[in-house]
């Protein structure tokens, strides 16, 4: 160019406001290995709208076969439960709500819960004395849970059934001194009573290893960081180690409430007219076995759903700031009406005035 100055050497060649800038060459490249989340993550970079992919679905065809076969399974019951005249849905329904089946049915529940808070509550005992450093109460906690995880319910029913066969008298006094009250084992531990011993010394020895095994899981350090600001060691059991274990203790304690509502059905062999021994009754005079069995078997499936139903938020209170906190199904249902989040991988058209970019959104 005429009248300029030639460049110096440390000057850049030409004016690089007026010359354009080089080419930069161009690569091409295959696309036909790259992944599609790699292809998608490109282009959001890029700014440029990913291409639709072509995505073939995986098939299930174990998942259909089971789906068909379990559809005609259900089918197959319904149809039987509908057609079959022997169950006898009328007898059934005259049955369920007399007052024989409530009486029984109210028995039912006053043994389940009577013998869970026996349990609960010598079940925490033995725990704890399980745990002691002391040996001679340790080993006492061990025999007992021995004893009585390691017979038959029905058996221990029946022991303290025919308690009166062993002791005839039972009198309540000073050891190897004068009794104040006594009477007859008979009159004392009624049908009912021997029940409640069976069930709840059973229930116990169960209780006490799942407590046992709550406390365990404590870390000792919060026993250690209580004993060093002046607890007493049953303070920190009940104000610091109980209350964090309750987290392990809930669920089995839910589901053994649950067993006892069912093994509460064993008191039937000495005659205490609970659900199952009051439509026993019924049945042998009416003849009618099925439809009266019937009725129990909805009885129980109605109060294990209520009892399971109670169980969820006992431990969804005991879980709250956990990770294995689960939401209601209000909650679940609410979420899925309401989302608030939005979907990363939808693209949604850009708005007027803003460039063509999926960041914009």
């Amino acid at each position: 160019m005429h009248g300029e100055p030639a460049p110096g050497p440390g000057d850049p060649p030409g004016n690089l406001l007026d010359d354009p800038p080089a080419a930069v060459p161009v690569v091409a490249t295959s696309t036909a290995h790259v992944p599609p989340a790699l292809g998608l993550a490109r282009a959001a970079t890029d700014g440029r709208r990913p291409a639709p992919l072509d995505a073939t679905p995986v098939r299930h065809p174990a998942r259909w076969a089971a789906m068909a076969v379990i559809t005609v399974l259900t089918a197959m019951f319904v149809h039987t439960l509908v057609t079959n005249p022997r169950f006898g849905w009328s007898v059934v329904a005259d049955y369920f709500t007399a007052r024989t089946t409530l009486d029984g049915l109210w028995v039912t529940v006053e043994l389940t819960i009577v013998s869970m808070a026996v349990g609960i509550g010598l079940g925490t005992v033995l725990a704890i004395m399980r745990l002691s450093p002391n040996p001679l109460v340790s080993s006492t906690s061990w025999f007992y849970i021995w004893i009585f995880r390691g017979t038959p319910v029905i058996v221990q029913i029946l022991f303290w059934n025919f308690i009166g066969a062993l002791f005839p008298t039972l009198s309540f006094g000073i050891p190897f001194g004068p009794s104040f009250i006594q009477g007859s084992a008979n009159d004392v531990v009624t049908p009912f009573i021997a029940a409640l011993l069976g069930l709840g010394l059973n229930e116990a020895a169960y209780m006490a290893e799942i407590v046992r095994a709550g406390i365990v899981s404590v870390d000792h350090g919060q026993t250690e960081a209580s004993l060093s600001l002046g607890l007493s060691r049953m303070q920190t059991m009940r104000l610091v180690v109980l209350p964090q274990a309750m987290r392990m203790i809930v669920p089995p304690t839910g589901n053994e409430v649950i067993s006892m509502l069912k093994t509460s059905s064993l008191a039937s062999v000495i005659a205490v007219t609970e659900l199952l021994y009051s439509v026993q009754i019924v049945y042998s005079r009416t003849f009618q076995q099925i439809p009266m069995l019937l009725v129990a078997v909805i009885w129980y499936l109605i109060v294990t759903t209520v009892l399971n139903v109670g169980q969820y938020y006992v431990e969804r209170h005991f879980s709250r700031g956990s990770a294995g906190s689960t939401p209601t199904a209000r909650e679940r249902l609410r979420r899925g009406l309401l989302p608030t989040h939005a979907d990363p991988f939808r693209f949604r058209p850009p708005e007027p005035g803003l460039p063509d970019n999926p960041n914009h959104r």
